[in-house]
């Protein structure tokens, strides 16, 4: 038998050496054209072999170090500048140097949600319709100075350390494909602001809120604890749950065809059977697309989300905003977090809007677009999303940025009754007018709990609404209903937020 040559194997065990020696390595996240945060302590962080020395140095400013840990994982901070040129960083171990090139200080944004979040800009087909005027937009989608970073769609059983993605620079040709709402809001903030803005877009359609919230929040609340139970059983037993899914749909189609159903149950068929697969399991998308993001330093977050809850609205009250501030908590940081309310739609119950509402008043730092007038009934996924993101961008440019502008409508505060009318007061209402002239959308009861049409009329500030048929009113109910007209506005034009000023049991009271 012949032997290997000495030298031969020395060659082959250096090769496998090299194949299993660890170098620097950074999370996708940080990449050339990237945008960092201005002015601010900027999170890094990366991989290399434990104990190694990782020397990091920026064209701005001096270099530092840092020692990776035991696990591999090596932590530091940078100041960035004031947004102006265009930087590097150089990254130095003891078998590997490389340079991220073309780096920006600006304000950076990350934009999560399902599929209203996900429509882009250009049609693509299916519900892909693109925005209004989308060649017209498309085309003159070039700016340099804004910066995407979209995060490929992955679920996981468990927070990931990173992701797939790359930047981007906007332009005609990358623009085509990305969340239509957060380039609007980049264009807004960056056009008023004249600083670079940088986008991370993580977002995925027809999903609900538990996905994108980690296990912890949805383990510690008793009322989020059927959201695991209705997992586990389903995911242990994938194909009796899927058979059983299959049946109550079928069941739901003939119920329909009967006239057999009403409200929530009429439009919402079952709820789909889940597999440990699935982007709609509880915290798949946290652990795929939101976990390996953290701790990179943004300004702050925006939210497109709540179609896939609204059987569940009154649970999406309190699950929601634990979403926000377990976010927050992860980030080590209350940033802010400016959302927007359903649109108008034939499968959107009322108390979905409502649930966003009072989230909205719960949470601090947070902010609510209302989209009455931008809705679309017969389709879930409105083209305007110009407005939308305009709309988020007014509450950045105000509580972000201080800059004093008008940037909410009109939201109920408070109601007194007297002589059989009750006066409806608002924030927000300066300049309160009825679009042409009407209000129609206001309802009201008396105790018995059955609302009448009202009439109703603009009072300085106020609505003052009555109606003949209630003598004693003791609720109000505006736009209450699946597809809302927009008629009550401000000054600003923008528009009111369907609401209700009573607290009685709804469809969704008990669904878990």
């Amino acid at each position: 038998m012949k032997r290997t040559p000495f030298f031969l194997l020395y060659i082959f065990a250096s090769m496998l050496v090299g194949e299993v020696q660890a170098k620097i390595v950074l999370p996708a996240i940080f990449a050339n054209n990237m945008v960092l945060q201005q002015n601010e302590k900027v999170a890094l962080w990366g991989w290399a072999d434990a104990g190694e020395k990782v020397t990091i140095k920026p064209s701005w400013s001096k270099e530092i170090t840092t020692v990776a840990a035991a696990d591999g994982k090596w932590t530091a901070s940078l100041k960035t500048l004031k947004a102006g040129r265009a930087y590097t960083v150089k990254f130095s171990g003891k078998d590997n140097t490389f340079e991220l090139t073309n780096i920006l200080f600006g304000e950076v944004w990350l934009c999560s949600g399902q599929s209203n979040m996900n429509f882009p800009l250009q049609k693509q087909g299916g519900w892909r319709t693109g925005v209004i005027n989308y060649e017209q937009e498309v085309a003159a989608a070039n700016h340099p100075n804004i910066r995407f970073f979209t995060v490929e769609q992955k679920v996981a059983d468990a927070p990931q350390k990173d992701c797939k993605g790359s930047w981007e620079v906007c332009s005609p040709k990358t623009a085509v494909n990305f969340s239509a709402v957060a380039y609007y809001f980049a264009k807004d903030i960056q056009q008023r602001l004249n600083v670079p803005v940088g986008i991370i877009h993580s977002s995925w359609g027809g999903t609900p809120v538990e996905a994108w919230t980690k296990k912890e929040i949805l383990e510690s609340d008793e009322d989020f604890r059927p959201i695991l139970e209705r997992f586990k059983k389903q995911s242990e037993n994938p194909k009796e749950a899927t058979d059983a899914y299959k049946l109550a749909v079928e069941q739901w189609k003939k119920d329909v065809a009967d006239g057999k159903l009403t409200g929530i149950a009429k439009v919402q068929g079952p709820r789909e059977a889940l597999t440990k697969t699935s982007n709609k399991a509880p915290s798949n998308l946290y652990n795929g697309m939101i976990a390996p993001l953290v701790p990179f330093t943004i300004q702050g977050a925006l939210w497109y989300q709540g179609e896939s809850n609204m059987d569940r609205a009154y649970q999406y009250r309190t699950l929601f905003p634990a979403m926000v501030d377990s976010w927050r908590k992860d980030w080590n940081t209350e940033f802010p977090f400016y959302f927007v309310q359903i649109a108008p739609h034939k499968g959107q119950h009322a108390e979905i809007r409502e649930a966003q509402l009072l989230s909205f008043q719960s949470l601090k730092k947070a902010g609510m677009v209302v989209t009455t007038d931008v809705g679309d009934s017969a389709d879930i996924h409105p083209r305007n999303k110009e407005a939308v993101g305009k709309r988020l961008a007014l509450w950045a440019l105000a509580k972000t940025y201080n800059k004093h502008l008008a940037y909410s409508g009109p939201l109920y505060k408070s109601i007194k009754v007297e002589n059989g009318k009750a006066l409806i007061s608002f924030d927000f209402s300066e300049g309160l007018i009825a679009k042409n002239g009407n209000l129609k959308e206001f309802t009201i009861a008396g105790a018995d709990q059955v609302f009448h049409p009202a009439k109703a009329e603009v009072k300085g500030n106020k609505v003052l609404v009555w109606s003949d048929e209630v003598s004693a009113p003791v609720a109000v109910r505006f736009g209450w209903k699946y597809v809302p007209h927009a008629e009550l506005y401000n000054h600003a034009g923008l528009p009111a937020s369907p609401f209700r000023t009573d607290s009685w049991k709804g469809e969704t009271d008990n669904n878990r």
